[in-house]
């Protein structure tokens, strides 16, 4: 995901939030928890099992995310 400093990088920041919306981010997002679902094994495949996966991956992604901000000096809410 890119991260765009206030000033910077204004209108590519404008067309990208019009290009992943509600709609795209809701499908990539379903589509994520088909792939959880088809990546476990079988004996485990159950929804509470697909919702534990899901949950622990971005969870993970979003503390990496804020780590990563801090890391690189762009840890603003811009």
């Amino acid at each position: 995901m890119a991260s765009f400093p206030i000033g910077e990088g204004d209108d590519l920041a404008k067309k990208m939030t019009e290009l992943f919306g509600p709609a795209q981010i809701d499908h990539m997002v379903r589509q994520a928890n088909q792939f959880c679902w088809m990546g476990l094994p079988k004996e485990r495949r159950s929804i509470d099992e697909v919702e534990s996966q899901i949950r622990r991956i971005v969870e993970r992604a979003l503390s990496d995310f804020r780590e990563d901000r801090v890391a690189f000096g762009t840890s603003g809410d811009a």
